[in-house]
């Protein structure tokens, strides 16, 4: 770890990011291998910071290697590597966390907690200036960490050792640098389990590619099953009483929400990967309990045994892989229902509210479609503005009445998610 840092909370409205410089070479700035970058987000409500926990070097890259300056969502958070002598972004990330759903809970007004967060990034030739920053539910930074980055930093952890677990291609369509690699995790499973862990993690994959577009785009991704081991058979259910000693310590009942199944601790997850290809993660939890959660550009986590599974693990891939937000909503309020604001438009590309509209999916609507657009047997598949999305039944819209990214009940996502997700994939892989 660079002790040349600088961390430190702050509240800037921030602007569209555009970069002019989208003609970045990998080979001439980055080498072949992977600088996972650990980070530690702490605070509460009114205050946030965020500080450098690790960073360790790993064989081979696996990301992007076009587009490196860009992103393609703006998420909840972003990192940047910039040159030192030009001051040019050389690459670009977003991404979402849990500390920042926290932060909009009644618990973040009066308490203080710390979350992890792990980014992975090519590693720069050269020395760079790594920052990363976090936004609030209006979209302002509301916390900054600048580190210098030496290739030859000492203190950079170097591990050598080979993965100890067992791991099989569920679904391998080419070089993993030349596709999307999603790695599939298993928690709550012993060593006896092993084989069940494999078969559903081929159930996860199955699902998944039978959407579209993965189902059309399916040899852009190489799906790798890494069959990881828990102490104890099951997952953590505190409202159960039921604690269980786990691979990656993950729990339901986040925020005091039942269901809702997350991890803080995603370095264990990247430990577990150790010299695996793999850019994005999917955990599967050895459960019946009905559950999950998705983080963009961080993890899925589902519930493998669940009736549901087929569904939620393919809606919780909407949210961390291609960035999609929940079109659902609660009649009588949730822990989640003031996460957006409604004077400001959201970043997921799949919910509105009409603030500025023709960024979105203004463009797939028929001129003669009324917005907002009303329920009705006659407009079942037509794209619109339905009102009740984002966990708020006013003020927030989605494309279409059901969606995989809202209901459990449908198998397909609508055509907006479709196209987002189309999106995304071209973005990595073109």
């Amino acid at each position: 770890m660079n002790i040349k840092s600088l961390c430190f909370s702050l509240l800037l409205p921030i602007a569209e990011i555009v970069y002019a410089q989208t003609n970045i070479e990998f080979d001439k700035f980055f080498s072949d291998s992977t600088l996972r970058l650990d980070y530690t987000f702490s605070g509460n409500a009114q205050s946030q910071t965020i500080g450098l926990k690790s960073n360790i070097a790993t064989e081979n890259w696996y990301g992007k290697r076009n587009h490196l300056p860009e992103i393609p969502l703006k998420g909840n958070g972003a990192l940047r590597v910039i040159d030192n002598e030009t001051g040019n972004v050389l690459y670009n990330t977003s991404f979402s966390s849990l500390f920042l759903e926290w932060l909009d809970t009644e618990e973040s007004a009066t308490d203080n907690i710390s979350m992890e967060h792990t980014v992975l990034i090519p590693m720069p030739q050269k020395e760079a200036n790594i920052e990363i920053e976090i936004y609030n539910h209006r979209g302002e930074i509301c916390a900054k960490c600048s580190n210098k980055f030496t290739p030859n930093d000492i203190l950079i952890k170097r591990p050598k050792h080979n993965n100890p677990y067992e791991y099989k291609y569920i679904l391998y369509s080419g070089s993993p640098k030349e596709k999307i690699d999603v790695a599939i995790v298993g928690e709550g499973y012993t060593k006896e389990e092993t084989d069940s862990f494999f078969v559903h993690a081929e159930r996860a994959v199955q699902s998944i590619v039978s959407h579209e577009p993965f189902k059309s785009m399916q040899d852009k991704f190489n799906f790798i099953a890494v069959a990881t081991l828990s102490e104890d058979s099951g997952i953590t259910s505190p409202s159960e009483g039921e604690w269980k000693n786990t691979c990656f310590n993950s729990n339901y009942d986040t925020f005091y929400a039942k269901r809702y199944l997350t991890t803080a601790f995603t370095s264990l997850i990247h430990d577990a990967l150790l010299n695996i290809p793999y850019e994005h993660i999917i955990v599967l939890a050895n459960t019946e309990q009905y559950g999950g959660g998705g983080i963009y550009n961080s993890y899925t986590l589902t519930t493998a045994k669940n009736e549901y599974f087929w569904p939620v693990v393919t809606h919780e891939f909407g949210h961390s892989f291609g960035g999609l937000a929940d079109e659902y909503f609660y009649e009588n309020g949730d822990v989640l229902d003031s996460m957006y604001s409604l004077d400001i438009e959201p970043w997921e590309q799949n919910i509105t509210t009409l603030v500025n509209f023709d960024k979105k999916w203004s463009d797939m609507i028929d001129k003669d479609t009324p917005i907002p657009t009303p329920v009705c047997e006659e407009n079942e598949h037509v794209v619109g503005v339905y009102e009740g999305a984002g966990y708020c039944i006013k003020g927030i819209y989605r494309p279409l009445d059901q969606c995989r990214m809202r209901s459990n009940k449908v198998d397909y996502f609508c055509p907006v998610c479709v196209r987002s997700i189309k999106r995304i994939i071209e973005f990595y892989t073109e």
